[in-house]
């Protein structure tokens, strides 16, 4: 089995004058969950959509488990499976037959559909529903039914693009638990989320802004090796607009919004009590979370911009 199933070197998308993938390069290990995250705007359906063949790259280059993305994207369609958030099911259809709709469209032969539908049924929990018409499923049903389509055809690869916005904190725990099952059976993920909560269960993370890539490591990593400094988290009135007379102390390297707190990075634990006696505040030190990660690397990324 290859090691990498994904791999792009400087892969490059132009719309016009706008840059949308700037120089692209990352490697995808077989059996991972890769976590591509972003803003929006920032590129990464762009990238989902050349490495599933569906638009060619201005330059770069880039291969999906061996076929080249601007040479073979035919070949590269026939192995992959892809859902994104606005996944095609049909609302007139049943569970049972948008599955069915979906053997058919992937040639499934007609001797296995009927194990492989019960098999989507099973991993989407979907077991008993299989009548029920996909306009009467909840958000989080009918992305479980999406995943059941787009894998039906055991892809060794799957390319899922915000799959989780729109659905409740408990459909998406839901759906990233059977995400995690398909990757301990060998299957490839590439997804890209909003939500640190995904992102920590991910193997390793791609952080891309602006169309270019600033972080790729094990979000460990990055926890670890980012955020320079000590990071404490502070309680104060008024919180929102105390941030612009913190950030001016000659001690304090970020200040950012976390719900009605405050995280703030100093150089030096040492500094602590200066930050309370100038905010009168109270605090109290942090281990840097992914959030913390993803808004330090975008404010240095718009650093080196400007």
């Amino acid at each position: 089995m290859m090691e990498y199933v994904v791999t792009t070197r400087e892969l490059t998308r132009k719309f016009g004058s706008f840059t949308a993938v700037n120089n692209l390069s990352i490697s995808i290990r077989s059996g991972e969950i890769f976590g591509f995250l972003g803003p929006n705007g920032s590129g990464k359906s762009t990238t989902i959509r050349m490495l599933c063949g569906i638009l060619e790259p201005t330059s770069g280059e880039g291969s999906v488990l061996g076929y080249d993305i601007s040479r073979e994207p035919e070949k590269i369609k026939q192995k992959i499976g892809y859902m994104s958030q606005k996944f095609s099911l049909y609302d007139d259809l049943t569970v049972q037959e948008n599955l069915e709709f979906y053997a058919g469209l992937y040639s499934i032969p007609y001797s296995q559909r009927k194990k492989r539908i019960e098999e989507m049924l099973r991993m989407a929990y979907l077991t008993g529903r299989e009548n029920m018409l996909a306009a009467h499923l909840s958000g989080g049903w009918k992305q479980r039914l999406a995943l059941g389509c787009a894998i039906i055809s055991r892809p060794s690869i799957l390319f899922l693009d915000e799959p989780t916005s729109g659905i409740s904190p408990t459909s998406r725990r839901m759906f990233f638990k059977i995400i995690q099952e398909l990757a301990a059976g060998g299957t490839t993920i590439m997804v890209t989320t909003h939500f640190m909560d995904e992102a920590e269960r991910c193997r390793n993370i791609a952080f891309i802004s602006n169309g270019t890539l600033i972080a790729n490591d094990t979000p460990d990593s990055l926890k670890n090796n980012v955020i320079k400094g000590c990071l404490v988290e502070l309680e104060v009135t008024g919180a929102m607009e105390k941030i612009s007379h913190i950030e001016k102390l000659p001690w304090v390297k970020e200040c950012s919004i976390h719900g009605p707190l405050l995280h703030v990075l100093l150089e030096s634990e040492a500094h602590i009590p200066e930050l309370e006696r100038h905010t009168g505040g109270k605090s109290k030190k942090i281990t840097p979370s992914l959030e913390d990660v993803f808004v330090s690397l975008a404010r240095q990324n718009r650093r080196q911009v400007s």
